[in-house]
């Protein structure tokens, strides 16, 4: 089994990308058991003769910051912490997303800057291995003093509480700890926080999130081209100097992605009745650049989130400091989650007038692109849905950084709602690869209408490998199968 090893080091989308579809095992480094070690060991001896309260390791949480606990009740304090926290409420969060939350903590906790013990963070490791996946929910966190409800969650079943996905059912963590012969972990002072302080379950969210926004930006282009050559567009939109002269650079690389996609193609070199396309076509270099672009920005702040300690106080054992701040408020990614979320769901948007235009029966398409249009309805109601999800997303996208409810009676006044970007963005992106998996399903039916004439090698090879999966559709016949076929092909397959 090839091995990943958590250390100090750079963290890249790329890599946790592979981490995840790979299945990669996790292990420290000695450089991060070292820090770990270390981090711990300095905090031990300052609690011998702690020479003032240290938030959240001498004190209660919150607003409860200034009332002291002694000493015999330390380990008590974080274990009720992770107790009492543990409140999230509504769907459970997905297994893929329950994984990067245990890597994001691992990596997190082994900057040595948070106070755990070394065996916490190799049991969170045992699970990640092990996919033994907590179970956690995806309401409850506000997004501000870390993701409160949800990592407690995740840190449950490390005291055998709680329950855990493994081996396709939901058990009770004692009994799986048990059969693994693991013994619950006992908290030590500050550990409870760490575990729970940090933006894991809104960064694990927005990472993966980001990784399928640049697969579904890669097939809106590619499906956004089998549009074009279904349509009977014009290629003249996509030439390199329109662009140098406004070069942004996904409007730049979107254009070059098109012109390298419909190289070779014989429908769109035949001369054009229509002296220009509407915007759905004419703009996809400047609305999907844009998306692009987007999508870059939010990978540098989602790829310095992951590369940091987010937990609360921060350890310095060089310094003989422990720091009580904010590291742990997620609007730095709340802005962004729902930056992208727009940016995502724009790619739906103009997906969805293209489909419109395909069935318009308009270029010489047939009405809802059947051959007896009247008798069959054909692509008429996969449209209506494409629209339909349009819509939600169009209302998913509402800011949800813009929003703060204080808590914690008013100590915790401004929080980030991070985790609400973070679960709304998610859906978005689902909701996006349905409606390009509807306009790929209109744009293939509609060029079967454009033969014997050929589109280029690459669209050609796209698809004859759809048409494995999804059929031409001759008269009406149930849908839904075909359109969920059509989100399988575009959630297993690499655009091209």
């Amino acid at each position: 089994m090839e091995l990943h090893y958590i250390s100090a080091e750079h963290l890249s989308i790329a890599r946790v990308r592979e981490i995840v579809e790979k299945h990669l095992h996790l292990a420290l480094s000695d450089d991060a058991r070292r820090r770990i070690v270390r981090c711990r060991e300095y905090l031990d001896r300052k609690m011998e003769n702690p020479e003032r309260p240290i938030y959240g390791i001498t004190t209660g949480f919150g607003s409860l910051c200034n009332i002291s606990v002694g000493r015999d009740d330390l380990a008590a304090l974080q274990k009720n912490l992770v107790m009492s926290h543990a409140c999230g409420i509504g769907e459970r969060v997905p297994a893929v997303v329950v994984r990067l939350i245990l890597l994001l903590k691992i990596q997190s906790l082994a900057y040595g800057h948070s106070g755990v013990q070394l065996a916490t963070v190799e049991r969170l490791i045992d699970f990640f291995n092990n996919d033994i996946l907590p179970v956690i929910y995806q309401q409850g966190s506000l997004g501000a003093s870390g993701d409160l409800a949800p990592l407690a969650h995740m840190s449950l079943p490390l005291l055998g509480l709680g329950e855990v996905e493994y081996k396709g059912e939901v058990r009770d963590a004692a009994g799986v700890l048990s059969e693994m012969g693991w013994q619950p972990i006992e908290l030590q002072s500050k550990e409870g926080l760490a575990l729970l302080n940090g933006t894991q379950f809104m960064s694990a969210y927005g990472v993966w999130s980001l990784i399928e926004a640049r697969k579904l930006s890669d097939w809106a282009d590619a499906i956004g081209a089998l549009s074009l050559e279904a349509f009977d567009g014009r290629i003249e939109p996509f030439c390199e100097e329109v662009h140098a002269v406004r070069p942004h650079k996904g409007q730049i690389a979107t254009a070059r992605n098109f012109r390298r996609l419909l190289e070779g193609s014989e429908m769109i070199v035949r001369p054009k009745q229509h002296v220009q396309d509407p915007y759905s076509f004419r703009c996809i270099p400047q609305v999907h650049g844009a998306s692009k672009d987007t999508i870059d920005y939010v990978e540098q702040i989602l790829t310095t989130e992951i590369n940091s300690a987010t937990d609360n106080p921060t350890v310095f054992p060089d310094e003989d400091m422990v720091v009580s701040a904010g590291n742990f408020h997620g609007q730095p990614i709340a802005l962004a989650m729902d930056f992208l979320a727009v940016a995502v769901a724009e790619l739906a948007n103009i997906s969805e007038r293209r489909i419109y235009k395909l069935i318009s029966g308009t270029r010489g398409l047939p009405s809802f692109l059947v051959a007896k249009p009247g008798l069959n309805s054909g692509f008429m109601i996969p449209q209506y849905a494409a629209a339909s999800i349009v819509s939600q997303s169009k209302g998913l996208c509402m800011p949800a950084s813009v929003d703060s409810i204080p808590s914690s009676q008013g100590q915790e006044d401004h929080v980030s709602m991070g985790s609400n970007a973070a679960t709304k963005l998610y859906r978005v992106v689902d909701n996006t690869r349905r409606v390009l998996a509807v306009e790929l399903f209109n744009a293939a039916q509609a060029f079967e209408f454009r033969r014997p004439l050929r589109t280029s090698p690459v669209l050609e090879g796209l698809l004859a490998a759809y048409r494995q999966h999804v059929p031409f559709i001759e008269d009406d016949t149930v849908m839904y199968p075909h359109i969920e076929s059509s989100v399988e092909f575009l959630r297993h397959e690499t655009a091209c």
